[in-house]
């Protein structure tokens, strides 16, 4: 059978029945469909309000998160050619985070209200995402990736700083829980900032497919046969900064999802990056769905936020990496 050719109709199938499986499961059970109908037509139903007001959002936010995640982290291992290479490395999560702090600790943007902490986000990934184009010059993917790693550093510093002058703990208590990733209490309102963002981000980085394929060869090959390799770096990074900034700033941190993710789904490509970024996006938003069922099902009074969960599962899976990038190493 060839894997590739079944890959992303099985993934699609799998991610349909991981949202029919959202939107089922919880503590109360409600007819899905009934819900989605009273919903739709406005009807004040018990079924219409978990359903549509509750699990829908939830669902939806997971499954765009997942997409930007592991999207963003096959385009950043096809263009720096390292499997470990992490999404974050182009700094715009710190800068979310730090924008997102701006709120809790300094209420800007107040008149926004909910919407507040994910307009400051991105408008802090979009400053650290310019201020490592400015810093980078014309420098290429793999100098590029160190400028953004030195303004995520920057970024960090800055939110230490913000933690350490906490007007109290509350605040401080509710930055770190928004830190650790979560798609509950969030609104389908509150999300009108990730939809451009995956579609410009995603648009952005398949019209590099042709790059990532020439780069599969080597950086050398690619410049052979036409390819601008700098300015199609800068291209990718840019989408994957809108991606991973707007899905920090509206979810906080879901960790290991655009690192793993193209990890697994490599082989079954057979190890070519072009052919590697719609199976990951599939993959990327169907684990974020099933992890944040699993969150939902865990026992009351056992809160556990999304991002310590995908956190517990790929650590294992990092370390895995590493090791076995160390025995091809020695």
């Amino acid at each position: 059978m060839n894997v590739q050719r079944w890959l992303v109709p099985v993934l699609i199938v799998a991610l349909l029945s991981s949202v029919f499986a959202s939107l089922a499961l919880g503590s109360a059970p409600v007819p899905v469909f009934a819900g989605l109908s009273d919903w739709m037509h406005a009807r004040e139903t018990a079924a219409a309000m978990i359903v549509g007001d509750i699990r829908l959002p939830r669902t939806v936010l997971a499954l765009l998160v997942g997409a930007c995640l592991g999207l963003s982290g096959a385009a950043m291992q096809g263009l720096l050619r390292n499997p470990l290479a992490d999404p974050g490395l182009t700094g715009a999560s710190q800068g979310a985070a730090l924008g997102a702090a701006a709120v809790f600790y300094f209420g800007v943007f107040a008149s926004w209200g909910s919407l507040a902490p994910a307009l400051a986000g991105l408008i802090g990934a979009g400053a650290c995402l310019l201020l490592m184009l400015l810093l980078a010059g014309k420098a290429r993917p793999a100098q590029l990736i160190l400028a953004g790693l030195a303004i995520s550093s920057l970024a960090g510093a800055l939110l230490a700083v913000v933690l350490n002058f906490a007007p109290n703990p509350y605040a401080m208590q509710e930055l770190i829980f928004w830190m650790l990733g979560s798609v509950e209490d969030r609104g389908l309102s509150q999300q009108w900032l990730l939809w451009p963002a995956l579609a410009l981000g995603a648009a952005l980085v398949f019209s590099q497919r042709r790059l990532l394929a020439a780069l599969g060869m080597g950086e050398a090959v690619a410049q052979s046969l036409g390819f601008s390799v700098q300015r199609g770096g800068r291209v990718i990074v840019l989408g994957v900064a809108l991606m991973i900034g707007a899905s920090v700033s509206i979810a906080g941190n879901v960790g290991f999802v655009g690192l793993v993710v193209p990890h697994l789904l490599r082989p079954l490509v057979k190890h070519k990056p072009e052919r590697l970024l719609l199976p990951s996006m599939l993959f990327g938003a169907l684990l974020v769905e099933v992890a944040d069922i699993c969150v939902r099902l865990l026992p009351p009074g056992r809160d556990v936020k999304l991002g310590v969960l995908t956190s517990l599962i790929g650590a294992p899976l990092f370390i895995h990496l590493v090791w076995k990038e160390r025995r091809q190493w020695t």
